[in-house]
């Protein structure tokens, strides 16, 4: 079974990277970008055979490791 998990910062926290992405895209030319907000994907390969049971694996990793819950939101896909 395969996760994919989205981390993003929550809203209200300053994201230096987005905003360097913003910057540089309109030195490129690239006018009329709004906030940029940056965020990673982890994709994970389970064993797990059960949908739920794997969501709910994968949602303890986030709270454990893979988000920092204090200042990233996080979404699971489980397919």
């Amino acid at each position: 079974m395969r996760a994919r998990v989205h981390v993003t910062l929550k809203p209200g926290v300053l994201d230096p990277q987005g905003e360097a992405v913003r910057h540089a895209l309109g030195s490129l030319g690239f006018e009329g970008v709004g906030e940029v907000r940056m965020g990673k994907v982890i994709e994970l390969d389970l064993a797990e055979g059960d949908p739920g049971a794997a969501r709910d694996r994968v949602t303890e990793m986030c709270e454990k490791l893979l988000a920092n819950t204090i200042i990233e939101n996080y979404t699971v896909d489980v397919a």
